[in-house]
């Protein structure tokens, strides 16, 4: 038979039977948007049609990955994290609704600025938060670094960047461990960065996503703090005055980041929960020239 030929059932059936097969009936539908090359509502238009063969394999290959423990997100290929579709796969994490609480937090911050606004994504694996800055901040006087140290994780946020829109002039890209990929002069109102923060050996960490997800953007060391330890002490050395470092904790991690932040000097300093009530994000602001002689 030939590839492009037609074959039963219609794409309603095979959704059904997806689902069933799945336990999920959400999931399925994505699977087969992707293996028919529409979504949304445009699904919704050919439900009754009849796919080729190669379409039924395409959904087959990637029924069979998802059934074998791959996360569903890496097996579409793509992942939605506030208003962007992102590129997803296995040389970055798979983004988290918790994150949007780190998101909107730098959204607060830099949204009260009159003037230019310079925000940096450290550690930026797919994209996530410095995309989501770039595109949901005015076009007019926005610059958003993105840095990563794996040259995989800074490929996969290019492409994502590819597919932004207007916004993508106002980002720039750059590979090196933490604040080594930044200009030694650069000066944020921002600094955002979601750091391998899991500690090694925790038995929190669910099997798929220790399975599936890279090892790098996940583990920070005894206590999961390695990495909050480097970006607090070094964060002050590219802020202005005033600027605010926010970095995505575990949720047993509020207390020891904010000793963190207070023995590096900064100011104002919060943990901000995620809608569940977890502590999430750990938050200070650069003491200002006036606030470190009034101390």
């Amino acid at each position: 038979m030939n590839e492009d030929e037609n074959l039963e059932p219609t794409w309603a059936e095979l959704w059904q039977q997806t689902g069933e097969v799945l336990g999920d009936r959400a999931a399925a539908r994505w699977l087969c948007e992707v293996a028919s090359s529409t979504s949304g509502t445009d699904f919704l238009l050919i439900v009754n049609e009849v796919p080729t063969v190669r379409m039924v394999r395409h959904l087959d290959a990637m029924v069979a990955r998802h059934r074998n423990g791959e996360p569903l997100q890496y097996v579409l290929g793509q992942w939605a994290f506030r208003r962007l579709d992102l590129a997803v796969d296995r040389r970055v994490l798979i983004p988290r609704p918790e994150t949007e609480t780190l998101v909107e937090l730098a959204l607060e911050k830099l949204r009260r600025l009159a003037g230019p606004r310079l925000a940096v994504d450290l550690g930026t694996g797919s994209g996530a938060i410095g995309l989501a800055l770039a595109d949901e901040l005015p076009i007019e006087g926005t610059e958003v670094w993105l840095t990563d140290v794996s040259e995989d994780a800074l490929d996969v946020a290019r492409a994502n960047l590819a597919g932004l829109g207007r916004a993508a002039a106002n980002v720039r890209l750059s590979a090196g461990s933490w604040f080594d990929a930044l200009p030694s002069d650069l000066r944020a109102d921002v600094i955002v960065s979601n750091p391998p923060y899991v500690a090694e050996g925790s038995p929190d960490l669910e099997p798929q996503v220790a399975g599936w997800e890279p090892a790098g953007a996940l583990f920070g060391g005894v206590d999961g703090l390695d990495h909050v330890r480097l970006i607090v002490q070094g964060a002050t050395s590219h802020l202005r005055e005033g600027g605010w470092l926010l970095v995505e904790i575990g949720s047993d991690q509020g207390d020891a980041a904010r000793d963190l932040l207070v023995a590096a000097g900064f100011g104002d300093v919060e943990i901000r929960s995620d809608p569940a009530g977890h502590d999430r994000v750990a938050a200070g602001s650069r003491p200002s020239a006036f606030s470190r002689k009034a101390n």
